[in-house]
């Protein structure tokens, strides 16, 4: 008798590519069936800046083919050309990527950050999981206060190869420089792109919950911290319990993973690398607090930094150049996708549904009970949040709406505003169209089906915070 061993076939999930194209397509499809309409904009200072924001009560359908012949309804030539659109649209950020990438490639050819995070590790002896609550920290504080996203991309490229050879895995790398600035943004208290421009545009003056939002803050920076930390644990212990255990040995050789150390020299000219290299990083921050810096200014002490770096390193011009190049290949993945993902809004705003799914929505929450409200009002930004992954931009187009609402069921304004940082933040943890996300699972190689299993529970739990949250602050007194 022969017996057939019937194999399991293991469910896998498209690639993150063929995900954002097929939401591009479905949004597509949206536009030929929801109907078209827009709020009226008004200009607005907030704390952010000047910005336009929707009317409430302005809300009004537009026919799909207007006087003129044009057609709202998307295409296939619209889809087709979403995702070209798309880079258009995020030109500035996929020109960040291609050049931190750039950028790394060469300082990574110097050698000067293993060496010196060997001579540190060393000191640590066997504390070395001491790095990730102190690198989290500081990534959090630069999430709730300016908004730390973008820039924390430069750190996936830093840590890949110090936690590998540390005995961790990718994963527990791309988790602290994710995780780090995420739950800070999450828990934002002061940070400009969600608090304080929503805050402005709801006419909210002297951010009234500070208090209660660095109470959160905490709890959020902690909660993240002790779940990197557990990970981290369980994979030094057991490597092979990793998720990314066999792809991690091609990633070693990758990302230049030194293994025993011990004998590895820390040279001067390494030491002169890393100056440079810190230093850049002051003048980062301290642009970035004192004088409004965003990506271009960023980019440019990048690659003075990569420049210096390799002149100091003694890489010759070709080994620079070479260098370079082999960053843009290896970060083009993560810049590309950010472009893709950004044709979904390109799609979704031609064919003008963003206000009629957010009037629906918001038009359903009216008459429900305080907490149920907030409850509501969380998956409604949850569920815009795929469409609009931007905080800034879904808090100009939201805010106008949900603050005048909360008011209107008794419940206090800064509940719209603790609704929209958590729900929004939250979602684009695990979502598909959010670009830093996709950018940082890029860069490390690791795919969104490894990321959710590996997530699943810690957002389950960020979600149940971000509901309590946010119904507590709706009772506070105003």
């Amino acid at each position: 008798m022969e017996t057939t061993k019937k194999q399991k076939k293991k469910i896998e999930l498209p690639h993150v590519y063929t995900i954002a194209f097929a939401l591009i397509i479905l949004f597509a499809i949206l536009t030929w069936i929801i109907p078209s309409g827009q709020f009226e904009r008004t200009t607005v200072d907030t704390a952010a800046g000047t910005r336009e924001v929707a009317v409430a009560g302005s809300y009004h359908e537009v026919e799909k083919i207007d006087a003129d012949g044009n057609d709202l309804r998307q295409g296939v030539d619209a889809v087709l050309m979403a995702p070209t659109r798309g880079i258009q649209n995020a030109a500035d950020v996929v020109a960040f990527v291609l050049l931190i990438g750039g950028t790394f490639a060469i300082i990574t050819k110097t050698n000067a950050i293993n060496a010196g995070m060997n001579t540190v590790i060393k000191k640590l002896k066997n504390k070395d999981i001491l790095i990730i609550p102190i690198v989290m920290t500081l990534l959090s504080l630069g999430g709730t206060s300016f908004g730390m996203s973008e820039e924390a991309l430069p750190f996936y490229a830093i840590f890949m190869p110090i936690m590998m050879g540390l005995g961790y895995d990718s994963m527990t790398a791309f988790m602290i420089c994710f995780l780090g600035p995420q739950v800070g943004y999450c828990a934002s208290t002061v940070n400009p792109f969600n608090v304080l421009i929503a805050q402005g545009v709801a006419g909210i003056e002297g951010n009234p919950q500070l208090w209660f939002r660095m109470i959160q803050w905490v709890i959020f920076t902690v909660i993240g911290i002790a779940f990197v930390m557990m990970y981290a644990r369980r994979v030094k212990k057991n490597p092979t319990s990793s998720i990314t255990y066999h792809d991690d040995i091609a990633k070693r050789k990758e990302f230049a993973v030194v293994e025993n150390t011990d004998d590895m020299p820390f040279t001067l000219r390494q030491k002169l690398v890393l100056l440079v290299f810190i230093g850049g990083l002051g003048i980062i921050v301290w642009g970035l607090i004192t004088k409004g810096w965003y990506m271009d200014e960023i980019s440019m002490v990048f690659l003075g930094i990569g420049l210096l770096a390799g002149i100091l390193g003694g890489l010759s011009e070709k080994e620079m150049a070479n260098a370079f190049v082999e960053g843009l290949a290896d970060f083009a993945y993560a810049a590309v996708i950010i472009g893709i993902a950004r044709g979904i809004l390109v799609v979704a705003e031609g064919g003008m549904i963003i206000d009629t799914i957010l009037n629906s929505m918001a038009t359903a929450l009216a008459g429900v009970p305080t907490v149920v409200f907030t409850s509501m009002m969380y998956v409604v930004q949850s569920i815009l949040t795929i469409l609009i992954p931007s905080s800034s931009g879904l808090a100009a187009l939201t805010i106008p709406i949900m603050a005048p609402l909360t008011e209107l069921m008794g419940v206090n304004p800064e509940a719209s505003v603790t609704c929209l940082q958590y729900a929004n933040q939250v979602m684009n943890t695990v979502s598909p169209t959010a670009g830093m996300t996709v950018a940082g699972l890029a860069v490390c190689k690791i795919s969104f089906p490894q990321w959710w299993k590996t997530c699943w529970k810690f957002v389950l739990l960020l979600t149940v915070l971000g509901l309590a949250f946010t119904a507590i602050s709706g009772m506070l007194p105003v």
